[in-house]
């Protein structure tokens, strides 16, 4: 929905914000559902309905449990049935510098006020760690917002005593705890109220008047950064950009400019909006965002633009390039099919709005954000929050090589009129066990983004990945593959819970970049495998048809599955019985167990 996408209208959401829930939950979103508990230091009632906006946006529908006025310290610390009970996937703990008890006093010691800033800290680690203990889910605190004044004027930053120079020092300490605790966020409210204006974020009269600590105006801001989180977590990120090259990439047309005449590089202004706004694609990739080019262009001419001397970007940086007369939408289906993704997990980057405006006819799903002023390029795309990041696995780092091998892959694929040559070819090698804390992030990852392949539509966070891995009930898996062009790193995860001699699977997930290459069969051995030494004897799976995994409905039949029911949405149920004749299927994988 367009009116929750960045630049937004604040004002229009909050008069709005029944008509766009009702318009959201009407639409054709395949939703995941969420509980999230919002533990308040101040009023949340439309921080909670703000964000249930945003979240619906992302197609996340979420359950709320919401805490009474300022008891998020008791809800917390002390037993609560009612949140126990709810069972929070995500915890939002919604505090500000309203919240922060004590300050130094203007006579105390270094000592003195060290003690107060142990003290505030020890406070809020105790509170995530009783949650961590308790409820084993994410959390996402907010840090603190400076006040609207400063009693030492300037010096309030660098005097021990100044509450400027004390929030300071307690926000680098929630950001340590943050760097050494997985499945815990800060939600950078110090950063959001500058962005948005300190006075305006904390007006008193809405304080005053009714106990929000963030001036109601800016709760939508707030919620859509927040929502970003919880979004990311859930892995309903963006995977990449489609970009433009005319007057987005660099300044003027290559074809009719001639690439000598472009604008970039350091001696022009106009040259310097474009080499910083491709010096901040280029960081993309560097953390995993992969880049694809889709420009109307000659495509000698679009190589030449990107061999410019002055180019940030190089033609070797990105994955598919379309540079053709084509229509721009034709393209952007062709490289999400060459990549094998989706059309919603990349964002179109093009100056042209006619070319933004046909993309949303054919293809609505996909983000288009407003590209219409060169020196406001960066904010648009970074304020829009499409790949926030929260967890960093190796495989994010290694995404551009991935997919390029994956290319040399299917190339290579077309030389052999015998599949089981092509595959005899690869020399691949797996890699498959217990969940292991080194991957958790990506097994967390891939049971969030696969969609084509995934059996039940299940989710989970890393923190139900976490505490599911030390529940002996459950058989989990990972599945590594490595070939000769290269590490595709974790690309399978199976989950199954034991009951006696039964295991059900709750989970069953590939990366599509490996499909049909014996590691769905390589994945069901080592199955079988854990299966035999528990003494389980039947194993049951479950098909649940979404918009996009149509292409698994008849997996289990391939795995030797006996298909004992489906009712009339396509929900079927499937029993393999385990026999100690059962006979390996993968035959060409190498697998280290």
């Amino acid at each position: 929905m367009k009116e929750l996408e960045y630049p937004f209208d604040s004002d229009y959401i909050l008069k709005k914000k029944k008509s766009l829930k009702k318009e959201l939950l009407a639409s054709n979103k395949q939703f995941i559902t969420k509980n999230i508990a919002i533990l308040g230091g101040s009023t949340t009632s439309d921080i909670k309905l703000i964000l249930e906006l945003f979240l619906l946006n992302y197609g996340i529908k979420a359950s709320f449990y919401e805490s009474e006025y300022n008891k998020y310290f008791e809800d917390a610390m002390f037993p609560n049935q009612e949140l126990e009970t709810f069972k929070p996937d995500i915890i939002f703990i919604h505090t500000t510098n309203k919240n922060i008890i004590h300050y130094p006093e203007l006579g105390d010691t270094e000592a003195e006020v060290n003690a107060v800033l142990e003290s505030e800290y020890e406070r809020y680690e105790a509170i995530w760690e009783k949650l961590f203990q308790t409820y084993h889910c994410s959390i996402i605190q907010n840090n603190f917002d400076y006040p609207t004044y400063r009693l030492f004027g300037n010096k309030d930053a660098t005097d021990i005593h100044g509450k400027i120079n004390f929030i300071t020092k307690l926000n680098m300490k929630f950001a340590e705890y943050a760097e050494t605790k997985q499945n815990f966020f800060i939600n950078d409210i110090n950063y959001q109220s500058s962005l948005y204006g300190l006075d305006k974020w904390a007006d008193p009269f809405y304080w005053y008047m009714y106990k929000y600590a963030v001036a109601v105006p800016a709760i939508p801001s707030l919620s859509f950064q927040v929502a970003n989180i919880i979004k990311a977590i859930l892995g309903k990120n963006k995977k990449g950009f489609v970009l433009d090259l005319d007057n987005t990439l660099w300044g003027g047309i290559v074809g009719d400019d001639g690439v000598e005449n472009l604008m970039l590089g350091e001696e022009t202004s106009e040259g310097q909006v474009y080499t910083d706004f491709q010096k901040y694609i280029l960081e993309h990739k560097k953390m995993g965002i992969i880049l694809n080019i889709n420009s109307k262009n000659e495509e000698s001419n679009a190589i030449a633009g990107l061999r410019h001397i002055d180019s940030i970007l190089k033609p070797e940086d990105f994955i598919v390039i379309k540079a053709n007369w084509n229509p721009k939408s034709n393209n952007f289906k062709e490289i999400a099919q060459e990549l094998n993704i989706g059309t919603d997990s990349l964002v179109f980057v093009d100056d042209n709005p006619a070319e933004r405006a046909i993309i949303n006819q054919e293809l609505p799903e996909v983000s288009t954000p407003n590209m219409e002023i060169p020196y406001r390029y960066i904010e648009m795309l970074d304020h829009s929050g499409f790949f926030e990041v929260t967890n960093f696995s190796k495989d994010d780092f290694n995404k551009t090589e991935m997919y390029k091998e994956n290319a040399k892959r299917n190339q290579l694929q077309k030389s052999f009129t015998n599949y089981d040559d092509y595959l005899k070819s690869l020399n691949m090698e797996a890699e498959i066990g217990r969940f292991t804390p080194v991957y958790m992030a990506r097994i967390a990852q891939l049971t969030n983004k696969s969609n084509q392949f995934n059996l039940t539509t299940k989710r989970y966070t890393q923190a139900e990945i976490e505490e599911t891995a030390q529940d002996q009930l459950h058989i989990t898996l990972y599945g590594k593959l490595e070939d000769k062009f290269g590490d595709n790193g974790v690309v399978s995860v199976v989950i199954g819970k034991q009951d006696k001699k039964r295991l059900d699977i709750d989970l069953w997930i590939m990366s599509c970049r490996v499909l049909k290459r014996d590691m769905e069969y390589a994945m069901m051995d080592s199955l079988v495998e854990q299966c035999k030494k528990r003494g389980i004897e039947e194993i049951y799976g479950y098909y649940y048809p979404t918009a996009k995994n149509s292409m698994v409905k008849e997996f289990y039949g391939l795995q030797g599955f006996d298909k004992i029911s489906e009712d009339a949405e396509g929900n079927a149920i499937w029993k393999f019985e385990i026999n100690e004749t059962y006979e390996k299927k993968n035959k060409f994988i190498k697998v280290e167990e």
